[in-house]
């Protein structure tokens, strides 16, 4: 038996290092169908963060479609997703490098098919200004062609124009089809190929605030006429339309408050297939979200969020009752289906991200890739609690609770660890309990995690969602501080040694916690917003009115803006920061955190900043993960004075 140590919490040392999280592990997304064969995408930190197309054969083979010079990533509302479609054994997709589409048979070289991206429509950096892009295709076999969202940004005096495109298969111009509104998304042909169904909306709203779905009838020669609003309206949000095997039109809406499918009646009216108070849906941050499939026109195999946590389920479409799948997952996404077989992604507390197939008849799963190519003794993981707390206005707000684990160490008498409160990025988004490295890296060092589920979080209903309307920079940071406070007050972590850090959104909620309030004593933001009114004047078109319903209008509420800047406030910040910043980041530039930097320099106050070439909105390249991991450690124990049990690469910081 080994012996166990006695050590400070955050001088524990831990099997789960920088260099295991970023060189054995992947991203895994996009998972699709075509016959026999299962596709997905992997994102290769240790390849620079590249985007492989992945085909698993019937033999149980699993081999890279996309050549070494392709990355399989599309720039369509910044954040991407929908990058590839398949179809018979040729595969469509976007290349970061250039934001062509292109055309690749299995096996063969890639072939360019929309030539109006050529170099007269590209900039001097290629990829990052590419004036088309596209993403979202779905393949029209019988008209030869490829219907896509496509973003053109070929306008020098206006934003870019969303549309709905065709694009010969065998390469040529593209035709318009649909037109005329800010975003689309989602076009799915019925399988007939007769009918084409789409989301679309309009500024202000975001998708999950609300939006349209449309079908339309499609000609010989492929134009789409006699469109028909379906559902959708401001203030209801639609999700995933999919057409079943015998033609009806089946869709996610929010209309009674929480994501449930629906589908089209034969008189054209909406009904609701399996009311529940759960979330079948989820926020269109990427294109190519999917959690629900047709197994057959009689049953969808189907995902859905319980008080944050994902649960498999069939629904008979017949009677619209649901029967549950017990499996180990807490989190499962990109459902896909065909008869008598499921494949999706999914996580559970001890296992990582992987790409799951299940018999639907024997209910037995098979694993076709892993995340983590490594395992990690049970005995250095730390399983989420879930946890609820009250917060402002008599409400509770939710979220994980990682104590400290690890199977070595143990921590001297009355000491209580520190404490990392995590806030999500979004904001509308949440936090997973899947196996997270990136938590584990803390908590096997001795560093209690909570990740918080602020109000205005999904997976709990369009009510908890909307707590957030408005109260952007007031709900989220109250949550996180009560969610610190409730643990400290309950013995479980150190109330003076309580750390916040986030990226994004999250990055925002933090320096708001940093300078609005006083319950933590350092903190780490990643790309993360200072300045309200430099981001509504510098930020890309998907989120580019975003902060109406957030915060309100601009400039009407300028006001509100300024109040809940943080750079605004920087002298109210007397506790240690650090910076996480990509130089090419287009969602929050870099200009948002050397302001902030700029002003703890002169106030004094410890501050470091890391800025990475190369990098957009959020970290893909290995080398880089780890000195951001690595650099967060440091940077908290240099403040906390805890020695740490491994050398990491130093991180400079001035004022300390």
């Amino acid at each position: 038996m080994t012996e166990i140590k006695t050590a400070s919490y955050g001088s524990w040392k831990s099997p789960i290092t920088s260099d295991l999280i970023v060189k054995e592990s992947i991203g895994l997304s996009q998972v699709k169908l075509d016959g026999d064969d299962i596709y997905w995408i992997e994102m290769r930190p240790s390849e620079g963060g590249r985007q492989v197309i992945v085909r698993h054969t019937s033999d149980g083979q699993s081999v890279d479609v996309t050549p070494r010079e392709f990355n399989a990533r599309t720039r369509v509302h910044e954040y991407g997703g929908g990058d590839y479609a398949v179809q018979g054994g040729v595969v469509y997709f976007s290349n970061f490098g250039d934001q062509e589409l292109y055309r690749q048979p299995v096996g063969l070289t890639p072939r360019a098919i929309a030539p109006e991206n050529g170099p007269d429509a590209r900039g001097p950096q290629a990829g990052m200004t590419a004036l088309l892009r596209y993403a979202d295709a779905v393949v029209d076999t019988k008209r030869n062609c490829v219907i896509c969202v496509r973003e053109d940004h070929r306008a020098k005096d206006r934003e870019a124009t969303n549309n709905l495109v065709a694009i010969p298969c065998d390469g040529g111009a593209a035709r318009m089809l649909v037109s005329g509104n800010n975003f689309y998304s989602s076009p799915r042909l019925s399988p007939d190929a007769a009918r084409l169904a789409w989301l679309q909306w309009n500024h202000p709203n975001m998708p999950w605030d609300g939006c349209e779905l449309w079908i339309g009838e499609i000609t010989a020669d492929g134009a789409i006429l006699n469109q028909q609003h379906v559902a959708g309206a401001i203030d209801e949000s639609i999700f995933q339309p999919e057409w079943s095997p015998d033609g009806t039109l089946y869709f996610i809406s929010d209309r009674a408050g929480w994501w449930n499918i629906h589908r089209v009646t034969p008189d054209a009216g909406v009904e609701c297939v399996c009311e529940m108070k759960a979330e079948f849906g989820a926020p269109q941050w990427v294109f190519g979200l999917s959690t629900y499939a047709f197994e057959s026109a009689d049953r969808i195999v189907c995902t859905f969020a319980e008080q944050g946590i994902w649960g498999l389920g069939i629904i008979d479409t017949r009677t619209g009752k649901l029967e549950r799948i017990e499996t180990p997952y807490t989190e499962i996404s990109f459902m896909r289906a065909a008869p008598g077989r499921a494949v999706f992604r999914a996580g559970s507390p001890l296992e990582p991200f992987a790409i799951i197939e299940m018999d639907l008849a024997t209910r037995k799963t098979k694993v076709l890739q892993r995340a983590s190519s490594f395992a990690i003794d049970s005995g250095y993981l730390s399983a989420p609690q879930p946890i609820e707390f009250p917060t402002e206005s008599g409400l509770t707000a939710h979220g994980f609770f990682y104590p400290p684990q690890n199977r070595d160490f143990a921590a001297p008498a009355n000491e209580k660890p520190p404490l990392l409160v995590k806030s999500h990025g979004g904001p509308t988004s949440a936090t997973i309990s899947a196996l997270t490295l990136s938590i584990q890296y803390w908590t096997s060092r001795g560093v209690a995690v909570l990740d918080v589920n602020y109000g205005g979080s999904t997976g709990y209903g369009r009510a908890y969602r909307e707590r957030l309307n408005g109260a952007w920079g007031i709900v989220d940071v109250d949550d996180c501080c009560n969610g610190a406070k409730f643990l400290a007050a309950r013995g479980e972590v150190d109330g003076d040694r309580l750390m916040i850090d986030g990226g994004s959104a999250g990055g925002y909620t933090t320096l708001c916690a940093l300078v609005f309030r006083d319950a933590f004593k350092a903190g780490a933001s990643y790309y993360g917003v200072s300045d309200l009114e430099a981001l509504e004047n510098d930020t890309h078109k998907f989120e580019s009115r975003y902060s109406n319903s957030l915060i309100g209008p601009y400039p009407e509420r300028r006001d509100l803006y300024f109040e809940r800047s943080p750079i605004n406030f920087a002298e109210n910040l007397s506790c240690p920061v650090i910076f996480f910043q990509g130089l090419e980041d287009k969602v929050v530039p870099p200009n948002q955190a050397e302001m902030m930097v700029a002003a703890l320099r002169k106030k004094g106050v410890p501050v470091a900043y890391v800025a990475f070439a190369f990098e957009q909105h959020g970290f893909r390249r290995a080398e880089n993960i780890k000195r951001a991991l690595d650099g967060e450690l440091y940077f908290y124990a240099r403040v906390f004075g805890f020695e740490l049990a491994e050398t990491v690469e130093p991180v400079p910081i001035e004022n300390l």
